[in-house]
Formats: structure tokens, C-alpha cells, sequence
């Protein structure tokens, strides 16, 4: 045999035995150099399994989501139509407490009123007793004693007084503009010293009970000078 062509061959067969051809070949090759073989990493294997576990979770969460959907748009109706129904309830709650407060206001304010004008009628009664007296101060003459003056006097004021005490007071509007809501006019007079619509004369006094018109004034008004 050609010796090239043996030491060709001896050199394949060194590189085949440095080099095998089969995964067989590099198993048993590890295996006589007591090498172990090769496992895949443990944190690998970990990850698929932590990978597939959330992707069976999503999908069952994603199976009871759609399973619970028709039970949740039920509940979440409900609790609108309970908010609604509390909201009106709030807002009658609130129309009504209202309007006890008015009820109550308008309650104290009868009262008041019924205390403050209750004498109204009685001293509507008494207001002619009191024109009397005043008329017969003005009229007494020379012949009337002072003791007769005095009495009538005394008396008037007394009446007066009392009126007085009760919110009444008198109103006598003489030189003062004229008011309808207070004066009554009985007659017009031309009178070019004043203004006209003014009170030159008072034919009987007007009276207030606690502000409000008991009688109105009965005057004679100015007008222009024609």
C-alpha cells in the first residue's frame, strides 16, 4: 500500500476520534470521561410554568367574568334605580321639612298678629268716646268752671294714656302732604298760601294700632288756586 495513502488514513481516524459524528458518539464519549449530561436550566423550566399558570388564570378569570356579566349589569341597574329612588326621597324629605318651617312661620306670625291687633275692635269702640271729649273741650265756653274744664281734661288724657300703652296712637296730619293710605279727604279748597295736596284741616283724627290703620284722618286738602 502507498504509505501517503496509509498515513491519510490514520489522520482520519485521529480526527474522527477527536471529533465524533454522532450525538450517540458524544454521549458515550461524556460518559467514559465521566462527564454528566446536560439538563436545561431549573429558573427555565420555572418561568414556562409560572407563564403557563397565569395564562390558565386569565382565561378562567376571563371565563367567570363572562359567565357573572349578565348578574352584574342586573346589580349595577339596581343600584341606580335605588340612588334615584333616595335621591327623590332626599328631595321630598327636604320639600317637606320646608314647608312645616313656612307653616310654623306663618303660624307665629298669626299669633303675633292676633296679639298685637286684638284690641282692634275694642278700641274701634272706643274711639267715638274719646272724638266726645275732644269736642267738648273745644266747645266749653266761658261759662264752664275750671273744674269742669279740668275734669274733661283729665279724663280725655287718661283715655288717652291707656290707648297708649296698647300701640295706639293718634294721627293728625295737619300742614303735612296728603297721604290716601292715612287721610281721608272730605273736601278740596283752594288755597294759594300752601302747597296744593296739602292738609289744611283735620275734621277728625286718624288712628294706629301697632302700625296699622285703625281709622284714617278725616281732612280738608289744599288744591291750586284756579
Amino acid at each position: 500500500m502507498n504509505p501517503r495513502a496509509l498515513a491519510r488514513d490514520d489522520f482520519q481516524e485521529s480526527d474522527m476520534a477527536k471529533d465524533p459524528q454522532t450525538p450517540l458518539d458524544e454521549e458515550l464519549q461524556r460518559a467514559e470521561q465521566g462527564a454528566e449530561p446536560q439538563e436545561e436550566p431549573l429558573e427555565g423550566r420555572l418561568d414556562e410554568a409560572d407563564a403557563a399558570e397565569e395564562a390558565a388564570a386569565e382565561e378562567a378569570a376571563s371565563d367567570a367574568e363572562a359567565m357573572t356579566n349578565p348578574e352584574a349589569e342586573v346589580l349595577a341597574a339596581k343600584v341606580e334605580e335605588l340612588e334615584e329612588a333616595l335621591a327623590e326621597a332626599k328631595d321630598q324629605s327636604m320639600r317637606a321639612a320646608a314647608e312645616a318651617q313656612n307653616v310654623r312661620r306663618r303660624a307665629e306670625q298669626d299669633v303675633e298678629k292676633a296679639r298685637k291687633f286684638a284690641l282692634e275692635k275694642f278700641v274701634k269702640e272706643l274711639l267715638p268716646v274719646i272724638d266726645s271729649l275732644e269736642k267738648a273741650l273745644e266747645t266749653m265756653g266761658e261759662d264752664a268752671t275750671e273744674a269742669h274744664r279740668e275734669g274733661v281734661s283729665m279724663t280725655l288724657k287718661l283715655q288717652l294714656d291707656v290707648l297708649a300703652k296698647f300701640g295706639v296712637e293718634a294721627v293728625e296730619p295737619h300742614g303735612e302732604p296728603f297721604d290716601p293710605q292715612y287721610h281721608e279727604a272730605m273736601a278740596m279748597v283752594p288755597n294759594p298760601d300752601v302747597e296744593p295736596n296739602t292738609v289744611i284741616d283735620v275734621m277728625q283724627k286718624g288712628y294706629l294700632l301697632n302700625g296699622r290703620l285703625v281709622r284714617p284722618a278725616m281732612v280738608v286738602v289744599s288744591q291750586a288756586a284756579q
